[in-house]
This record gives C-alpha cells, structure tokens and sequence, in this order.
C-alpha cells in the first residue's frame, strides 16, 4: 500500500526525533500505527511486574490499558477499580511499581519531553519511583522547541483535558481556553521538562506514526 504524504513526513520526522531522545539517553522507538504501540508496550514490559499508570486518552486509544488487564501477566494496580475514598492512596502507592505507563502533553524536535498536572502523580513517576517507565506518544504531541511545546501543552492539550471533568471550576472549562488561572480546581499545578533519562534508558519512548490523545 502506497504511503500518504502524512505517513511519510512523520516517519521521517519521528526518526529524527527518536534519535534526540536516544541523545539524551531515553530508549525510544518510532512505530507507524497504534497496534504496534500496544505491541511494543508489551514488548517492555516485563512479566509479572507490578504495572500501574496516570489517565492518559492515548493509552487507551492503543488499547493498551484493556490488554494488560485481559492478559494475566502482570499485577495491575489500576485507580479505576478502587473507591474514591481510596484513589489518592493507589496514586502514592504506584510510585512505587515496576513499570509506570504514561503518555506525554508536549514532545520537542530534539527530544524533551514536556508535562502539565493538576495532582503531579504522573509528573513524580516520570522523575522517580518507578523502576522503568513507557512513555506512548502521537505524532501530534512533537513540537519544534520547548516554548512551542510549552505553548501546546497550556493552549492545546489543558483545556481540552479539562473538558472530561465537568465539575472543575476553572476558565478553560467554561471558555475551552487557557486563562491562567489559580483556581484550586486548576489541572496545571506541575510544569515538568525531563530532558535527560536517568538513568538512561530508564524512560522508554514509544513514538506513533498517527494523531493520539491531545
């Protein structure tokens, strides 16, 4: 089958940007489709580790949150299945898991990785805790530099996460734009550039070839 005009451009873009990571020492891999993702995900992680991960549209668009649950392989801690009263306890906990599994708001041309959150257990499991970390992120995350990176994640990818909690008293709820706000239901507490793996090779990411999460 004769390759897009898109399909090629973020092949060719994605390698290069695989290449900045592995300059920063991320293990990172380009795949052209999301069932590769959920393959090479797979492929990582090793069985019977203890898996957890933070919310994340991208992982279960690859449809990699149903499998590890399906599979039998791993221990799964999951927020999801517990009671609200005990949701912030399984945050604490999956620090300290074998493989922490995220996405990314912001990627850069030369391979920093750039995230926004509201409670910061997404952003502490990348820094540290956990023993590896999978990192699956679109073609539509990379961004040419870190302010343009900064830029998307606060104008593109914020407002359009606050939308899936309708209870959150903030601008970017009403507006579906950024006011840069201190509401305390603000979702934009943590601002995180990971620029180095470390130690290397600790963040592993998995680059996809198509438009994933926001």
């Amino acid at each position: 089958m004769t390759k897009s005009a898109i399909e090629i451009r973020n092949e060719k873009l994605g390698k290069q940007v695989v290449k900045a990571l592995e300059k920063r020492s991320f293990e990172a891999y380009y795949v052209a489709t999301k069932e590769e993702a959920q393959v090479k995900a797979l492929e990582l992680i090793p069985e019977g580790d203890l898996v957890s991960w933070g919310g994340s549209s991208t992982l279960e668009e690859i449809g990699l949150l149903k499998k590890l649950h399906e599979c039998g392989k791993y221990q799964i801690l999951d927020r999801d299945q517990f009671p609200s009263s005990e949701r912030y306890e399984i945050m604490r906990k999956a620090l300290l898991c074998d493989t922490y599994i995220s996405s990314t708001n912001g990627l850069t041309e030369d391979g920093q990785l750039v995230n926004l959150d509201g409670n910061g257990n997404r952003v502490a499991a990348m820094t540290f805790g956990p023993k590896s970390v999978i990192v699956v992120a679109g073609m539509n995350k990379v961004t040419k530099d870190l302010d343009t990176a900064i830029s998307r994640v606060r104008n593109t990818a914020a407002p359009i996460n606050c939308q899936r909690f309708a209870d959150k008293k903030t601008p970017c709820n009403v507006t579906g734009e950024c006011g840069d706000c201190t509401s305390t239901d603000s979702i934009c507490a943590y601002l995180v550039v990971t620029r180095l793996s470390k130690p290397a090779k600790k963040i592993k990411v998995i680059l996809v070839g198509e438009d994933l999460g926001f």
